[in-house]
């Protein structure tokens, strides 16, 4: 029950996220004991896209670690705004480079460790991106596939899965390939993180992104 009396104190706590409102105080606070509470041991997150609504149901024993960095997350308003920057058709839909250079920074020297191996990264389930062991951060992938072939063999543990709007994600903008987000491990993700929104408005205009990511009531 001690979880029930803690996710109303979010709903009702104007210092935490609640509209689409970034807190920009917290996100630059990532030892506030607001920014590291357990999280249920299921809830709901609604993406609101630029393509529609995506719905993730999370669940913390598949990945309690990671459930918990995400609950904050999103609580706190980090993934609003957030640009879908690296889309591979039919594979995968990455986010989760905030906007703001500094907040971005700031967290990307935040990592959790790894959660123990569990559910398979079949289609639709949601995972944590990495360039290390017990290196994830913020970044987050939807599995357009079934990518458990080769997914399954590194640490992806999935934390959530899709229950409404695979279509959303399926029809996310992909054209700009790896040249928009690359990958984690690529090393090439430097101008993300120092130029932000603007530097992705400016140089991939097209790509889809997250007008508010939200805990549902």
């Amino acid at each position: 029950m001690a979880w029930l009396i803690v996710a109303t104190a979010i709903v009702i706590s104007p210092a935490l996220h609640g509209g689409g409102r970034q807190d920009r105080v917290l996100l630059l606070t990532p030892d506030a004991p607001q920014m590291n509470q357990r999280a249920p041991d299921t809830f709901t997150v609604r993406l609101d896209t630029s393509k529609g609504v995506i719905t993730l149901d999370v669940r913390r024993d598949w990945a309690p670690l990671g459930a918990d960095r995400f609950f904050n997350l999103v609580r706190a308003g980090y993934y609003d705004g957030n640009r879908f920057s690296r889309v591979i058709k039919d594979r995968w839909a990455q986010f989760g480079i905030n906007g703001d250079p500094a907040i971005a920074k700031l967290w990307r020297d935040r990592p959790i460790p790894d959660d123990p191996a569990g559910q398979s990264n079949v289609r639709g389930t949601v995972a944590f991106a990495f360039a290390v062991p017990n290196g994830r951060t913020t970044q987050v992938f939807i599995n357009l596939r079934d990518n458990s072939a080769t997914h399954d063999k590194e640490p992806f543990v999935p934390f959530a899965r899709v229950t409404a709007g695979m279509d959303v994600a399926d029809a996310l903008y992909a054209e700009y390939g790896e040249s928009a987000g690359s990958g984690i491990r690529s090393g090439r993700q430097g101008p993300l993180f120092e130029g932000g929104n603007p530097y992705l408005a400016r140089q991939f205009p097209r790509l889809d992104f997250i007008s508010r990511a939200t805990i549902a009531r």
